[in-house]
């Protein structure tokens, strides 16, 4: 049985397997400084948290830190059907962040997580598909912010 367990953990590790959210960070970029234009905006708040999942400490701006920059966020919304009566039935919603990382002493790497989403748009139900779109740009963000340690963790650091 012991034998098996072994068998089977060697061979998941040799392939590269990873539990979802699970990724190697660089060692170079467990400490990092995080520079946004709006410290308490709710995508901050969620890639902090990301950070602290991940053993990331932040700390103030240094030169001998890298640094990770959120420079803008923002979210389009363009129509992807129409109903016969000329209202809007469905629309599709597009999330990006433009971020950038920084190593001491190099250039700025920058990057931008785009997240897409469809909404269908019903007029008599205002308020249920105000709180849904709610919920959908919630979920946007957060994706965004896994993204964004995802590209921590693909960053080449020389």
């Amino acid at each position: 049985m012991f034998t098996a367990l072994a068998l089977v953990m060697m061979t998941c590790a040799g392939c590269g397997f990873h539990l979802q959210g699970s990724y190697s960070i660089p060692p170079q970029l467990k400490t990092l400084s995080l520079t946004t234009p709006d410290q308490y905006s709710e995508l901050s708040r969620l890639v902090q948290d990301r950070l602290r999942l991940h053993n990331i400490s932040v700390k103030p701006a240094s030169d001998t830190l890298p640094r990770l920059t959120l420079m803008k966020d923002s979210l389009e919304r363009s129509t992807l059907s129409i109903y016969p009566t000329g209202n809007v039935a469905e629309y599709e919603l597009i999330y990006r962040v433009y971020f950038s990382v920084a190593m001491p002493g190099k250039e700025a790497q920058s990057f931008t997580a785009e997240v897409r989403r469809d909404y269908q748009d019903d007029p008599r139900t205002a308020l249920a598909k105000s709180r849904e779109m709610d919920l959908l740009v919630k979920e946007m963000r957060s994706q965004a912010a896994d993204y964004i340690i995802q590209t921590l963790a693909a960053t080449e650091v020389k």
